[in-house]
């Protein structure tokens, strides 16, 4: 009889090692398995049918963790005023298409 994973026992592990050029992650998350399969196009090469599902994807696209970017206040001002035209510039864009 199964019995269902705490969450504690549902993990995402991500495999590598020097030699190979293949990174493995495994994961009983729903998101990641999402992603995975519908954005990246990944297929699993392994379900252990409690919901964890292995995939095998090229190590050069596992990237190490970044620090968070740290803007002064006029860089953080400018950014946002960037931000702002953008979406401006999007709408009027987008009600433009719809006239025509």
């Amino acid at each position: 009889m199964l019995r269902k994973l705490s969450q504690q026992e549902q993990e995402t592990i991500i495999t590598f090692n020097q030699a190979d050029k293949e990174a493995f992650i495994f994961t009983y998350s729903k998101v990641w398995q999402k992603h995975l399969e519908d954005k990246l196009g990944l297929k699993p090469v392994m379900d252990n049918r409690y919901g964890g599902k292995e995939y095998e994807l090229p190590k050069s696209r596992i990237k190490p963790p970044r620090a968070p970017r740290k803007l002064s206040a006029s860089a953080r001002k400018k950014l946002g005023d960037r931000l702002r035209q953008t979406r401006v510039t999007k709408l009027e864009n987008s009600r433009t298409n719809r006239t025509q």
